[in-house]
């Protein structure tokens, strides 16, 4: 007779399995229960500002997490990415608007490779701080041609009807449909590129470039290719920001504090984790939110916008410590302890 061994049977991996089964719950309750049961408040204040913040924060990642090259320009990025899309879909007549997202995002990953260019000789802090010339530059000449903004004489500009594959999305419920439909591929990129080669050579080249180059990875092109990818999806969501969160933005609204809020975003989240991304963004939309109502509860009317934006920085400052010394790997690592203590017990 012949043995037949264990090996020979495949057997499905339960830990993929539950993976997959947890994002198709999630695109179910994305897509069915939210729009059925969500509230324009829900749509408009929290989770829209959350798909575009967490697809920076996913950009800022890629670039900061993965590669290890600190950004302090994504706000720039994001803003070019939105008058990209602007103008494109203003300038040549007929173009699809997911054709003018797509420009965008390549507008925006060409600036990044420029301004990434100083990345070749610098590293940390002083990297960090050429990145700023991307922020300022950008915002000069947003402001300087008044082309950009069809001469509007404040620089604001109006977000076109929002059109994907014939099918408009009006509302706060097609707006909301819009990005999670974006944010849901972007998503799916960047899952996609971090398990390719790309994606372990830029790991490579964050934990000892020395070594990553001696078994032949590229420094130039690993270095240029994260700053173009992470630039391209940072500008996808400036379009996100602008087009289906603000519906009108002006140059003032991709200022140096969004640069930090993607930055302590990805700290807080966790660096180096697609997740991260959405753990801190959701911690950043939220929080001012319900430090608000809280505030409001306390103190009533001595509470009002300025201690609030005051009591918000403290707050994520000291999260930001916190952090950095109790749990480098952020909210992402408290998530996987919690359940993983659970999944124990049961």
């Amino acid at each position: 007779m012949t043995a037949v061994t264990v090996d020979t049977i495949p057997v499905a991996r339960p830990r993929n399995a539950r993976k997959w089964l947890l994002f198709a719950i999630i695109l179910v309750v994305a897509y069915g229960i939210i729009p059925a049961f969500g509230t324009s408040y829900l749509f408009e204040a929290i989770l829209l500002p959350f798909f575009a913040l967490s697809l920076a924060a996913l950009g800022l990642n890629i670039l900061t997490g993965y590669a290890g090259q600190l950004s302090l320009g994504s706000a720039a990025f994001m803003a070019v990415g939105a008058f990209a899309a602007y103008n494109f879909n203003l300038r040549v007549p007929g173009l699809p608007l997911i054709v003018s997202l797509f420009l965008a995002g390549v507008t925006a990953a060409a600036f990044g490779i420029l301004f990434g260019l100083p990345s070749l000789r610098l590293r940390g802090f002083y990297l960090a701080v050429s990145t700023l010339a991307a922020q300022f530059f950008v915002k000069w000449a947003l402001t300087r041609f008044g082309w950009l903004s069809n001469y509007n004489s404040s620089g604001v500009i109006d977000a076109p009807p929002l059109t994907l594959l014939g099918l408009r999305f009006d509302g706060p419920i097609g707006r909301y449909l819009f990005a999670l439909t974006i944010v849901v591929a972007v998503t799916a990129f960047a899952a996609r590129l971090v398990a390719t080669r790309s994606g372990r050579e830029f790991v490579a080249v964050r934990d000892n470039e020395i070594a990553a180059k001696v078994f032949g990875v590229s420094i130039f092109r690993t270095k240029l290719l994260a700053f173009g990818i992470s630039s391209f999806i940072i500008g996808i969501a400036g379009f996100l920001w602008a087009f289906a969160y603000l519906r009108t933005v002006e140059p003032d609204g991709f200022n140096l504090d969004r640069s930090f809020s993607i930055l302590f975003i990805i700290i807080i989240g966790g660096l180096a984790t697609i997740r991260g991304a959405f753990f801190g963004a959701a911690l950043i939309v939220v929080f001012p939110l319900v430090l608000s109502r809280i505030g409001a509860l306390i103190f009533g009317g001595l509470f009002d916008s300025g201690v609030l934006d005051m009591s918000q920085r403290i707050v994520i400052g000291a999260l930001i410590i916190v952090f950095l010394i109790a749990e480098p790997n952020g909210l992402v690592a408290l998530w996987d302890r919690l359940t993983k203590g659970l999944t124990a017990r049961i």
